[in-house]
């Protein structure tokens, strides 16, 4: 296994690429714990957490805000409390909402830098300082193709993954004296509850599956396991960079 012993966190793991990289980090040995946000999503953070271990001992799920300080502080530290530490952060949590750029709200633009940007930032702070006193870890944030490509219609998401891009390039060269990795992975299409808007409609998924060279959305099974990868000791000369699982999304001449 190539995570024997490791301790885990995964922000947003209710669902999704969270969901599926949770399960896959404690398929490959990993001490999991899995973060939601509300208690809408406590039954299937639960869930996921006795898929990984039904008795418990290796994986427990947590509610926190990545957005609020005090609540990524707490959850930091009952890491600590029940794992004795962290060797693996995956910064996932995320929301997105199709919104013109003319028409968008302040409020809307702030919640989603907020989760995506502030949310990552905050975790990956708290968590690097548990690293940096154990000398060494990996922090993965979820990224986006959309770190490089623009997409109408979410400026607001667009500008959190860019962010997120330099975010991982600068803390990567800040922390690879401590022993800590960091890099991003960007995912492209993926099949998730976040992109039911275009899995639902028919000409909507065609246009988008057209786009991609192997064409056809990709799974949350296949991100996660670019993210086990990532974080193993397989990629311990992996960091301040973005690996991307697009499909080959970013090489449709559209994108060029």
């Amino acid at each position: 296994m190539l995570l024997e012993g490791r301790r885990a966190l995964v922000t947003g793991a209710s669902s999704g690429i969270g969901k599926a990289t949770a399960l896959r980090l404690g398929a490959e040995g990993a001490r999991v714990a899995v973060n939601y946000y509300s208690d809408k999503e406590r039954p299937d953070a639960e869930a996921v957490a006795a898929q990984i271990d039904p008795g418990g001992a290796n994986a427990f799920a947590i509610k926190a805000d990545v957005g609020s300080e005090p609540d990524v502080v707490g959850m930091v530290g009952e890491c600590q409390k029940r794992l004795g530490g962290l060797d693996i952060l995956v910064n996932n949590a995320g929301i997105e909402k199709e919104v013109p750029t003319l028409e968008m709200p302040l409020d809307l633009w702030e919640a989603v830098l907020r989760t995506n940007l502030t949310g990552a930032f905050l975790c990956l702070r708290e968590a690097g300082r548990l690293m940096a006193a154990q000398k060494g870890g990996v922090i993965v944030n979820m990224s986006s193709v959309h770190e490089f490509i623009p997409w109408p219609g979410f400026a607001h998401y667009c500008a959190s993954k860019g962010g997120m891009k330099l975010l991982t390039q600068t803390v990567a060269r800040e922390w690879a004296p401590l022993g800590i990795r960091v890099l991003a992975i960007a995912p492209g299409a993926i099949a998730t509850p976040i992109n039911d808007f275009v899995l639902d409609d028919a000409e909507a998924r065609h246009r988008v599956e057209a786009e991609i060279p192997l064409g056809r959305f990709g799974r949350p099974e296949e991100i996660a396991a670019a993210v086990a990868w990532a974080a193993s000791d397989q990629a311990g000369y992996v960091t301040g960079t973005t690996l991307v699982v697009d499909g080959g999304m970013s090489t449709y001449p559209k994108f060029t």
